[in-house]
């Protein structure tokens, strides 16, 4: 997928309008529009990486702006103390639905274990 067709990366230029909580130099996270727990949070990296096997050197620089999110997210929204899930889905049979790497943070409820 190119680049322009990707819609994270037309969020991060702000052509297409998200509730974006946080953003770091390389890193977003916004509301997702399709929520599955009470505080479900979309983390891209700015960069589009469409898949684990093209990630590089500089995506492990998104990669620690994406794990310092999810920290500011839980102490953010009260969840650091009871809990919240970082899931990253890789391909179509793990129902990845957007080409581009994304993590998505749930918490706000219970999450048992195994997970869908």
């Amino acid at each position: 997928m190119k680049k322009e067709d990707c819609i994270f990366c037309r969020i991060v230029t702000g052509e297409i309008p998200a509730d974006i909580v946080f953003r770091t130099e390389r890193a977003l996270a916004f509301r997702d529009i399709n929520p599955q727990a009470p505080l479900h949070f979309v983390v891209i990296p700015k960069d589009h990486v469409e898949t684990v096997s093209q990630l590089s050197n500089e995506f492990m620089l998104a990669l620690g702006d994406i794990f310092r999110l999810t920290g500011i997210l839980a102490g953010s929204f009260g969840v650091d103390q009871k809990g919240f899930r970082i899931v990253f889905n890789e391909g179509p049979d793990a129902g990845r639905t957007v080409p581009h790497a994304h993590f998505h943070f749930l918490a706000g409820r219970p999450l048992h274990w195994p997970p869908g």
